[in-house]
């Protein structure tokens, strides 16, 4: 019975990962998912800096959905991810986007191709612990933990 439970969770563990690799996947493992730990105010009171933003690519924008996009090569910033509201435009013209708490829309028109994909989750404070874990302190603290997990663990009686 043991066996059966084990080798169940395990199933479900493995379809879990798979399901969210298809549906949530960062891009760097092939999925449709982009993850941005947010920075600044622009997009207060919805979206806080330090919260993670979970988008997912789309076919289509319309106004008012909160996209991630790309700063256009040749930019200040090129290649810097930006989230912000749909406030007008259009694919064929490149949509016109406003941070929630900016007074003036953004310089750049981005189109279909430039945008990383649509927020579908926000996870507050959560990318606050991710640059934390990807800091040198952060790093040797995991380190630590996971050591001292591994040296702690009662060992397994022997089976014979």
């Amino acid at each position: 019975m043991r066996v059966r439970v084990r080798h169940l969770g395990t199933a479900v563990v493995v379809a879990g990962a798979v399901l969210w690799l298809v549906l949530l996947g960062p891009g760097a493992l092939g999925g449709p998912g982009t993850y941005v730990v947010v920075s600044g105010t622009s997009m207060l009171p919805s979206v806080h800096g330090g919260d993670l933003v979970i988008a997912r690519s789309n076919g289509s924008y319309r106004s008012g959905d909160v996209v991630v996009y790309r700063i256009p090569a040749g930019e200040l910033g090129a290649g810097s991810l930006v989230i912000h509201r749909i406030v007008g435009g259009s694919a064929s013209r490149g949509y016109l986007l406003q941070g929630d708490n900016r007074a003036f829309p953004d310089p750049w028109r981005p189109r279909v191709g430039d945008i990383e994909g649509k927020a579908l989750a926000v996870a507050p404070r959560v990318g606050l612990a991710l640059v934390y874990l990807r800091s040198p302190l952060g790093l040797a603290a995991l380190a630590g933990l996971l050591t001292s997990l591994l040296l702690t663990r009662p060992p397994r009686p022997a089976t014979g």
